[in-house]
């Protein structure tokens, strides 16, 4: 079940363009239908035709997202699904076009996959100032701030991954690693870091003074189901931030061996993975990598627990390499026999529909161990 939308007052930046963004964290306790300056009109590309704009306009209510996979629980004795889950960090779509690339290369391979948006891809580096970091001046972040003409081309490839299906999750905004940055956030710094980025998405208009774009063809409010923070680090302090926010997953723990997922204080873990690198001698983590490393990950899951796959790609222009083996590994994979390529929040959606006795077992199968499923998957 979707997320319910939190109150947009609580992310309220007023009109005044000046105004920085609030550092609150959304309320999902008060839910109101429809924000009070609401109105419906057309747009060409909304599923059912017809958009609820929301807010200052910057996103919309367009009925639920296309290119959705029913959801089912498992039959007794039937083999699982094999997931893999491609998501992207960093995409903000500039001349090198690697948003727009991951996004088509999906779309073509039959994928839906997850991109972790930041914050800052949506704030232009003449409004920095907005960004009110933790421990940090006002203003600054450890990665460029896009260009104007960045952020439109970024906003137009957002709504079209949506539209396409694919998940438009939380990559943070500043991307602060280390001393004063992740690693030493408190829980209130991740809430502020959470409450300013919701402020940067639902009201894009108002930060960037783009008033000539359309609206998002989605509630971000509604939409956003977890993220991945910079670095992997800081989780502790995170996790009770994220489910003050409501998310039902996080993406940011690293180096867990190829099992099924499990729970923490209710938040679904999806770390990333350790797998058999190239040679099958050693384990990398699964960021990055060959797609003859993927395939060997592939491989011993898909004729042993079936667990899923994570497989992660950074958009920066510098690895380029890395989305051409990602293209390659969709390619290879996407199309095998009972093979799912899914966003992080279908497979939440996926694993919320089990039987959690049929979860516990799976969750003890080794990687390689291919069981009897009548055994595993029974009543």
């Amino acid at each position: 079940m979707r997320n319910r939308r939190r109150a947009a007052g609580t992310l309220a930046l007023g009109v005044v363009a000046a105004l920085a963004f609030m550092p609150a964290v959304p309320d999902r306790r008060s839910t109101p239908e429809a924000v009070p300056d609401a109105v419906s009109t057309p747009l060409a590309d909304a599923p059912g035709g017809s958009v609820t704009v929301l807010g200052d306009g910057s996103t919309s209510d367009t009925g639920p997202q296309p290119a959705q996979p029913p959801v089912a629980r498992l039959k007794p004795g039937e083999v699982p699904p094999q997931f893999v889950v491609f998501s992207f960090d960093a995409p903000t779509e500039d001349d090198n076009h690697l948003f727009s690339h991951a996004r088509t290369a999906a779309r073509a391979n039959g994928a839906e996959v997850t991109f972790f948006l930041r914050g800052i891809d949506l704030l232009p580096a003449t409004k920095r100032w907005q960004y009110q970091p933790p421990q940090h001046e006002a203003g600054t972040a450890s990665v460029p701030f896009p260009t104007d003409a960045q952020v439109r081309a970024t906003l137009q490839q957002l709504g079209r991954a949506w539209l396409d299906g694919d998940e438009i999750a939380d990559g943070f905004i500043g991307q602060f690693c280390g001393p004063k940055g992740a690693r030493d956030w408190s829980t209130a710094d991740w809430q502020s870091e959470i409450g300013q980025g919701y402020s940067m998405v639902n009201f894009w208009k108002t930060g960037t003074g783009f008033t000539d774009l359309p609206p998002l063809p989605f509630d971000y409010q509604t939409e956003l189901a977890g993220g991945r923070a910079p670095c992997l680090e800081g989780r502790p302090n995170l996790l009770p931030a994220e489910k003050d926010a409501g998310w039902r997953y996080d993406a940011g723990s690293p180096g867990d061996v190829q099992r099924w997922p499990t729970q923490t204080d209710g938040i679904w873990d999806f770390p990333l993975q350790r797998i058999p690198d190239a040679s099958g001698a050693h384990e990398v983590l699964s960021t990055d990598q060959t797609p003859q490393t993927y395939r060997n990950a592939f491989d011993r899951v898909y004729h042993g627990s079936r667990a899923p796959l994570v497989i992660d790609t950074d958009l920066d222009p510098r690895h380029a390499p890395r989305l051409q083996s990602a293209e390659a590994t969709m390619k290879d994979l996407c199309h095998r026999d009972g093979v799912r390529c899914v966003s992080f929040r279908q497979l939440a959606d996926w694993l919320d529909a089990q039987d959690p006795a049929v979860l516990n077992r799976l969750r003890a199968l080794a990687p390689t161990t291919a069981p009897n499923w009548t055994a595993v998957v029974g009543p």
